[in-house]
């Protein structure tokens, strides 16, 4: 799966705690996130990884996934997925 290979070339690349991978989210600047890898197996943001391949692909020259929506409603949908 290619977001599985971009998730162990990033997590090799920048200093990420085991168990999580970064992510890069935003419209104009992009802001790295660093979050748990559980939340692949999340339909909400499973949704927001079909957005991203759609519209970048999953290689990315910044060293992680990039999600293409504001910072406020990724870290909605983070915390929400917290609980």
């Amino acid at each position: 799966m290619a977001i599985l290979r971009m998730i162990k070339k990033s997590s090799a690349t920048r200093d990420i705690p085991k168990g999580h991978f970064a992510v890069y989210v935003g419209e104009m600047q992009k802001k790295r996130f660093v979050i748990p890898i559980s939340f692949l197996s999340e339909p909400l943001f499973q949704d927001l990884l079909s957005q991203a391949e759609e519209e970048f692909g999953f290689d990315h020259p910044m060293g992680g996934v990039t999600i293409p929506c504001s910072e406020d409603l990724f870290t909605d949908l983070t915390s929400r997925l917290r609980k």
